[in-house]
């Protein structure tokens, strides 16, 4: 399967989300989206990566952005994600990953010579009208969210 890119169409998605409602792409439109996906709830760098996205969530609104996270983690487990760290953003559950796959973010992987499926970290901007801005994959935490804000910011300005 090819990775998407820039000028793509982004695959649409119809998420159960935390909260009880679902989060969908076609209800998303007419606003920029950041979507990102990320391994596990409550894990050091997934936290760090959540929290960054909520702590800036009024700027990307005021940007006339959605931040929305993904993960194959259940409902239960957003629900409890998010309120034990306040997180103020979408999250979205894709626990047979059909999602992921679409955006290429399921890869292999290796760790200490073993290979294996899971989740690239990684985020992708999508403008008002459902066209993939910008992707960044294998992202590194650090910096990670004013990168995004900043394309973000530029989206709006045209």
């Amino acid at each position: 399967m090819t990775a998407i890119g820039p000028g793509d169409t982004a695959p649409d998605f119809d998420l159960p989300a935390a909260g009880g409602g679902r989060v969908r792409l076609a209800d998303l439109k007419g606003k920029a989206v950041v979507l990102y996906f990320y391994p596990k709830d409550d894990t050091p760098g997934c936290t760090k990566e959540s929290q960054g996205f909520s702590e800036a969530a009024a700027d990307f609104a005021a940007a006339g952005a959605v931040v929305v996270g993904v993960s194959k983690d259940s409902v239960a487990s957003h629900d409890k994600f998010k309120a034990k760290y306040r997180l103020a953003l979408e999250l979205g559950s894709d626990p047979e990953g059909a999602v992921i796959a679409a955006y290429g973010a399921w890869v292999e992987k290796s760790m200490y010579g073993r290979t294996y499926m899971g989740i690239d970290r990684s985020t992708f901007l999508i403008d008002g009208h459902g066209k993939l801005v910008q992707a960044w994959r294998k992202v590194k935490v650090p910096g990670h969210v004013d990168a995004v804000l900043k394309a973000v910011r530029a989206l709006a300005q045209g």
